[in-house]
């Protein structure tokens, strides 16, 4: 039990940090200073949450909340294939940031009641930062579908090309099954139906469509990658590896 609950705690983690990771990256590059100081301060939520989830999985199984980080192999990181996707342009922030939002909020609120009480307190903390982190993404993707043509077209093409990554999200693996049973976590097939239910109704008011094809991704929670991830873990470990057990 013990094993399975620190993986379910990496489940957990690793999309907060691959996904901070990717924020930090627009530091200084948003389209105006509003927007790259909200997205910069989401992504420091991010680091703050994915610090409580790593200092438990220390707890459990030893090591730190920094080796668990930054000294894992590509294969042993378990986040969502959609976290991991690029800063195309803004409207692929948005549409990412949109569908990996609704779901996490949903996440967060079942893990408000869960039986493990720092998992509990966990979702508590964090719930309160990804409710702005949902009205913000969803006030930007009503904002660009209702803008220009240009602007429709982008968050049309992002919708197109990240809709796709979405299944993965709510497909339980066997740590997942075994923490719902566990009275842990969630039930993914409850959460999918109200999840499904509103980024459709969103798409609905803002005239977005879904891609016809059901084809859909998978991977990631089994250590599956794009190639996306590798150049992230290079960049995100570089100091850990090239300096091991440094100290400031």
């Amino acid at each position: 039990m013990q094993r399975a609950l620190y993986k379910y705690i990496l489940l957990l983690g690793d999309n907060a940090l691959v996904l901070g990771h990717r924020l930090s990256e627009l530091c200084g590059h948003g389209p105006s200073l509003e927007t790259d100081i909200a997205l910069t301060n989401m992504s420091l939520d991010y680091f703050g949450q994915v610090r409580n989830y790593f200092q438990y999985a220390a707890e459990l199984e030893g090591g730190s909340e920094d080796s668990i980080a930054f000294l894992r192999k590509e294969r042993q990181y378990v986040n969502c294939l959609l976290v991991e996707q690029k800063n195309t342009d803004f409207a692929y922030i948005i549409m990412r940031q949109f569908l990996f939002d609704h779901w996490y909020l949903l996440i967060l609120e079942s893990l408000c009641s869960s039986k493990d009480e720092r998992i509990n307190a966990i979702a508590n903390k964090a719930i309160k930062e990804v409710k702005y982190h949902h009205r913000f993404s969803e006030t930007w993707v009503q904002r660009l579908a209702g803008g220009t043509s240009e602007s429709f077209k982008r968050i049309q093409d992002a919708t197109t090309f990240l809709y796709p990554y979405t299944q993965e999200l709510i497909v339980a693996n066997a740590i997942e099954v075994e923490m719902h049973e566990a009275g842990i976590g969630p039930d993914l097939k409850d959460i999918g139906q109200h999840y499904y239910d509103q980024i459709h109704t969103v798409f609905n008011k803002t005239g977005l469509q879904k891609p016809e094809e059901n084809f859909f991704h998978k991977g990631g929670k089994e250590g599956i990658h794009t190639e996306h991830l590798g150049f992230i873990l290079a960049e995100l470990q570089y100091m850990q590896r090239t300096y091991p057990n440094m100290q400031w």
